[in-house]
C-alpha cells in the first residue's frame, strides 16, 4: 500500500475531489492486491501438491501418502491419475489467478 500511495493516479484521484475511502478502495487497494494475488495463487497450488511430503513424513492418511505408496509399489495407473489430478489443481489455481486479475486491474479484459 505504501508503494501505491505515492503513485500519480492516487494523487489525481484525490485532486478530483474523491473521498478518501473511495481512493483507498478503488484505486489503492485494488492495485496493491495484484502482487499479493500473483504470489498467493501458485503458493496455494504448491501447498496442495506439496502435501504428499507432509503426509509421508508424519504418516497422515491422504492422497499424498497414497501417491508415494503407489510410486513405491509401481502402481502406474495410480501414479498417472494422481499426477493428472495434481496438474489440474495447479492449472485451476493459475486460471483462478488470471480471473482475479480481471477484477483487480481494469487494463486486463477477457475479450479483445
Amino acid at each position: 500500500m505504501l508503494e501505491v500511495l505515492r503513485q500519480d493516479y492516487v494523487r489525481t484521484a484525490r485532486a478530483k475531489g474523491l473521498k478518501e475511502r473511495v481512493v483507498i478502495t478503488r484505486h489503492m487497494f485494488r492495485n496493491a492486491l495484484i502482487p499479493v494475488v500473483t504470489i498467493l495463487g501458485p503458493s496455494l497450488a504448491g501447498l496442495v501438491v506439496g502435501s504428499f511430503i507432509i503426509e509421508t513424513m508424519f504418516s497422515f492418511p491422504g492422497m499424498g501418502r497414497a501417491y508415494v505408496t503407489a510410486i513405491g509399489q509401481r502402481d502406474y495407473s495410480m501414479i498417472m491419475g494422481t499426477t493428472i489430478m495434481y496438474a489440474v489443481l495447479v492449472a485451476l489455481a493459475n486460471l483462478s489467478v488470471d480471473f482475479v486479475y480481471v477484477f483487480l486491474d481494469p487494463r486486463i479484459r477477457l475479450t479483445d
